[in-house]
């Protein structure tokens, strides 16, 4: 149930995933919900929060992504030989997530560290500790990440997402756009959403703000249960319109216990394709409302086929009881315990009949074709020896046209590369660089010299003290520009 930055217009709007690219130079959000959050829930609320914000936690990830070429490229330049190697870059994303499991058993969406080579979860309390991805399932949106601690962490609770009621005030907690954990309120929406992202979506929908930095965050009941993962939202901007969507704890629970048990999902299966009847196809087999799930292909050996289910049944009833929709049948038999036998009620010429099968697991290398996570890429990233930047030495000129004040010595830099760290942290032509880690600096051999001893130090960073050519604050900045490739 994953969502990617921009996904295809559906109507005006886009779905979109919760998950934010870290920005560089002083994001500042406002977040309204935040006040809108206190009148909703009270004052009387406000120390249960208090109690839930320790098993909340901030994820950030570092993944290796391609560089855009450049737009002669684009425009139907000769392109590279395929032999040649694609340039990348790292860049980094924040999503939030929730303790299960006082070891540091976190639940977070699988979309928030998919293709992560680096996971780095915050407490509460400001303790970064690396993460390690255990399992995760692509398909339900979901993974688990281990860190260890040196004391046991708060673990929040699961509550019955089954007894939600379309009216119920619930409020999330996360990370948006990587200010820091957050808290949004508002009610459940409608219940039972269906956005696509898979055969099984059963989404809750809420006002509550869900915003990108939001995704793996816990959407909680006034219990201070989690009945929800916050994982999507719909807009036709990047932000909250209050289209927010979560995955219900019932599928959730379901999913991390199976992980944390198994290391994937181990869903059961009977071997059948199903598909809603339609009020059209309803009318072709001559029903008289549209009901229940048409099985239009039986897989042969399977649980389905020898139970004797037949390809143009209509499965009306699981154990006594009518399914909302064919995914609620998905989800019923995905949930029964393997080697139990269920009874379905099926519709075939016109006449109801109970079938018996005995549903099986779903077999091992046929769910890993499409629900194994993806191995991460590991950075092969050449970092040039001046950081991408063209620089040049300050001069007399450059000191007046510059307004440098006390500054009177430093690299003045010319150009930065389109695929540097620099170019990704806001750094551009006309900065000035005056020191590097604690040495001040008045040449590019001066530059070099030091970025090389960083590197022999074996540093993943260094840090330029830079006088900014745009100021709305006097005096320089300092920027850690990455001087290798990160898990060196």
């Amino acid at each position: 149930m994953s969502i990617g930055s921009v996904w295809p217009v559906i109507g005006l709007s886009r779905i979109l995933r919760c998950l934010a690219v870290c920005l560089v130079g002083g994001l500042v959000v406002l977040v309204p919900s935040v006040g809108r959050a206190a009148d909703l829930i009270g004052a009387d609320q406000s120390d249960l929060i208090k109690s839930l914000l320790p098993t909340v936690v901030n994820i950030t990830t570092s993944k290796v992504e391609p560089v855009a070429p450049p737009p002669a490229q684009m425009a139907g330049a000769a392109t590279p030989s395929p032999r040649s190697a694609v340039p990348t870059t790292i860049k980094s994303y924040v999503g939030s997530g929730f303790v299960i499991d006082p070891t540091g058993v976190i639940v977070t969406n699988y979309h928030v560290v998919e293709d992560a080579f680096e996971i780095v979860v915050t407490l509460s309390d400001g303790t970064r500790l690396k993460g390690k991805m255990l399992a995760a399932s692509r398909l339900a949106d979901l993974a688990l990440v281990k860190i260890d601690a040196d004391h046991p962490l708060k673990a929040a609770q699961w509550g019955d997402s089954d007894t939600v009621q379309v009216g119920d005030q619930v409020f999330a907690a996360g990370n948006p756009f990587g200010i820091g954990i957050s808290i949004s309120s508002g009610i459940v929406s409608a219940l039972n959403r269906d956005i696509q992202n898979s055969p099984y979506d059963d989404l809750i929908q809420t006002d509550a703000a869900i915003n990108h930095g939001n995704s793996g965050g816990p959407l909680f009941n006034m219990k201070g249960q989690v009945i929800g993962v916050d994982s999507d939202i719909l807009s036709p901007t990047t932000g909250s319109v209050g289209l927010g969507f979560a995955i219900p704890s019932s599928s959730a629970q379901f999913v991390a216990q199976r992980l944390q048990m198994y290391g994937w999902v181990r869903p059961s299966w009977i071997g059948v394709k199903l598909q809603q009847v339609t009020p059209d196809i309803a009318q072709a087999l001559g029903m008289e409302q549209a009901m229940g799930s048409l099985v239009s292909w039986v897989i042969e050996g399977g649980p389905a086929a020898k139970a004797g289910l037949k390809v143009g049944d209509a499965v009306m009833q699981f154990n006594g009881a009518p399914p909302s929709d064919e995914r609620a049948l998905l989800r019923d038999i995905a949930h029964t315990s393997v080697g139990d036998s269920i009874i379905l009620g099926v519709r075939r010429d016109g006449k109801m009949i109970d079938v018996r099968v005995q549903v099986e697991q779903w077999p091992r290398n046929q769910w890993d074709k499409f629900d194994a996570p993806a191995e991460a890429t590991q950075p092969k990233i050449t970092i040039p020896a001046d950081l991408g930047l063209t620089m040049a030495p300050l001069t007399p000129d450059d000191r007046v046209k510059m307004n440098t004040g006390a500054i009177k010595e430093g690299v003045v830099i010319k150009a930065v590369a389109a695929n540097s760290d620099a170019y990704e942290k806001g750094v551009v032509a006309g900065d000035i660089i005056v020191r590097v880690q604690d040495k001040p600096v008045a040449t590019k051999a001066e530059v070099l010299a030091a970025l090389q001893a960083d590197r022999a130090a074996k540093r993943r960073y260094t840090l330029l003290l830079i006088l900014p050519k745009a100021r709305t604050l006097p005096g320089p900045k300092y920027y850690a520009l990455q001087i290798g490739p990160q898990g060196e």
